[in-house]
């Protein structure tokens, strides 16, 4: 009789474990934050930080943990009547460390979504010197384009882009760099979905100052948002004028 109190004992223990485990697992499965975070980690955003990708009617509450909004715009970007937003975020202990940007599109609910990430669109804050690279910085939503403005009277020199949503994609469809050099200025004109490169020279060391233009004709490209870099663009396209 001894023995079987003991066991009795045991096996009650175990089916309120399993009873349990079987209610967390079924609370969890129907918890939408808890589906939205898989969901997310799955999408690899911002995996370094807390995830949260549910919609929210406040834009800040897309914004992970540890990170700041640096910049905002807002604007109907992809044409359906709702102003969506554009947000530049940073991490707040690190502000060295790249940048993000992300894309909210509005819900009917008045509620926003996440839709698109960046890690390469903008280019490093600072360079190793700690000197910022671009001062100041702009960027905008008109007439359905999100507008990458970065100005710099030195040796960057300045450099927009444009991006326009195409079907469900954010596209690349412009870019224009302006660079002040000795003896020369130079400007650069690049569609890359129509294949289409202007350069712009002008001889600063003559009177007259002469200018230059020159009209290339290269493969049509399309460059989605979030695996674009204006600045390795700009490095390719030169680089393929040059093979010529």
């Amino acid at each position: 009789m001894k023995k079987i109190i003991p066991l009795l004992a045991f096996c009650l223990l175990y089916l309120c474990s399993c009873r349990k485990d079987k209610k967390s697992a079924i609370d969890q499965k129907n918890d939408p934050v808890a589906k939205a975070t898989k969901k997310d980690t799955a999408n690899s955003f911002l995996t370094e930080e807390q995830t949260v990708s549910f919609k929210s009617e406040k834009p800040s509450d897309l914004v992970p943990d540890g990170y700041e909004i640096q910049y905002d715009t807002e604007g109907d970007l992809n044409q359906d009547g709702l102003s969506d937003i554009a947000l530049v975020i940073r991490k707040k202990e690190d502000t060295l460390a790249g940048r993000k940007m992300i894309i909210l599109l509005k819900n009917t609910d008045k509620t926003y979504r996440l839709d698109k990430t960046s890690d390469t669109v903008l280019p490093d804050e600072y360079n190793e010197a700690g000197y910022k690279m671009y001062d100041p910085e702009d960027i905008s939503i008109e007439k359905g384009e999100l507008s990458i403005h970065l100005y710099d009277t030195g040796p960057n020199g300045n450099q927009f882009s444009r991006f326009k949503y195409m079907n469900s994609d954010l596209i690349l469809t412009y870019i224009e760099t302006y660079n002040m050099g000795a003896g020369s200025h130079s400007a650069l004109y690049y569609e890359p979905m129509n294949g289409k490169l202007v350069l712009e020279t002008v001889n600063t060391m003559k009177e007259e100052m002469p200018s230059e233009s020159k009209t290339f004709h290269l493969k049509k490209e399309k460059y989605v948002f979030d695996k674009t870099s204006p600045e390795d663009i700009i490095r390719k396209v030169y680089g393929s004028v040059n093979d010529e």
